[in-house]
């Protein structure tokens, strides 16, 4: 299985059922490309179908996905959501970016005097994590998984 990219717990992000059969830990295992970690505030059965929404990217930011595995946590639970085409796992990572790079924006803003300049921000978080996200480092993660 893929790695997972954590999201950041102040950013939201919401799961929901969707109406597709579950799939066997098994079949999840193999066929999974990797996905994203994230909070919920429900438990969740490994291998529900689910959809992934990012409020904070606006009401396209849906990701279709199963729920690879779901970890008790206090408040609530932490759910590894897995994807299994690329398509999708390109667009979660890249709506991954963003949200962190909002979370990093938030940061700065508690620690520092308030900035303006969200675009100077955003290339330093790029200049510092970018690599993270990159094509060359999905591409090791799924040779990886392959041989897992």
């Amino acid at each position: 299985m893929g790695r997972f990219l954590p999201h950041p717990d102040d950013i939201p992000a919401e799961i929901t059922p969707r109406k597709h059969p579950a799939l066997s830990r098994r079949k999840l295992h193999s066929i999974s490309l990797g996905g994203v970690a994230c909070n919920s505030d429900r438990g969740w059965k490994r291998g529900a179908a689910v959809d992934m929404h990012m409020p904070t990217l606006g009401n396209d930011a849906h990701y279709a996905g199963y729920i690879a595995w779901c970890e008790k946590r206090a408040p609530g639970y932490r759910v590894g959501i897995a994807f299994t085409d690329p398509q999708t796992l390109f667009g979660a990572r890249m709506g991954e970016q963003v949200c962190q790079i909002e979370h990093y924006y938030r940061l700065q803003q508690q620690q520092n005097p308030p900035q303006d300049n969200i675009e100077a921000l955003a290339l330093e978080w790029i200049s510092l994590n970018a690599v993270e996200f990159s094509q060359a480092t999905l591409d090791r993660a799924l040779a990886q998984s392959a041989l897992d």
